[in-house]
C-alpha cells in the first residue's frame, strides 16, 4: 500500500522492481548466500519471497525462512492476498512466528529477528524514516553488510 504504485503489480516500476530483486538475488547466490529470510509483510517482502522461490526451483540449494512478526499477521487483508501469502507459506522451508498476537513493537522484534541472523540485508528502501529505516540501521550498527534497492517514485 505504501509503494509508489500501490497495489498495481502491472505498473512499469513495479515490474522493474521484481527484474531488480531477481537479480540482485542471483548475485548473493553466486557470492555463496543460500538461506534468505523474508518477513512476509505486503508488497516488496512477498515480491521477494516470490523471487526466492524462483532461484530456488533453479537451484535446488536454495532455502527460505518466513519471519512472521505475529500470528495472524494476514488476518485483515483482502482474501486474494491472504491466498497469495499462504501459498507462500506453505512453501517455505522454515516458518517462524515470533509471537502469537499483535503488540506495537512486533513488526520491529521480526526486523531485529532477521537482522540478528542475517550477514546481508537486502532491502528496498524509500528514503522515508520508517521502519525500513531503522532496519538499516540497525544492521548497520551490527555490521551487518546493506544492499539498498531504491525504490521509484
Amino acid at each position: 500500500m505504501k509503494l509508489p504504485w500501490g497495489m498495481n503489480e502491472d505498473d512499469p516500476r513495479c515490474q522493474a522492481l521484481k527484474l531488480e530483486l531477481a537479480a540482485r538475488l542471483e548475485a548473493v547466490y553466486q557470492l555463496g548466500y543460500r538461506h534468505f529470510l523474508c518477513g512476509m509483510a505486503m508488497g516488496c517482502d512477498m515480491y521477494f519471497a516470490e523471487a526466492v522461490l524462483a532461484l530456488k526451483e533453479r537451484c535446488g540449494d536454495v532455502t527460505l525462512e518466513a519471519a512472521i512478526p505475529f500470528g495472524e499477521q494476514p488476518g485483515r487483508w483482502p482474501a486474494a492476498l491472504r491466498r497469495r501469502y499462504n501459498g507462500l507459506i506453505d512453501r517455505c522451508d522454515k516458518v517462524t512466528v515470533l509471537q502469537y498476537g499483535y503488540t506495537p513493537d512486533c513488526m520491529m522484534r521480526r526486523n531485529r529477528y532477521m537482522v540478528d541472523r542475517a550477514s546481508l540485508l537486502l532491502a528496498c528502501y524509500d528514503g522515508r524514516p520508517g521502519g525500513t529505516m531503522n532496519t538499516i540501521l540497525y544492521a548497520e550498527r551490527n555490521n551487518v553488510q546493506v544492499i539498498l534497492i531504491e525504490l521509484q517514485e
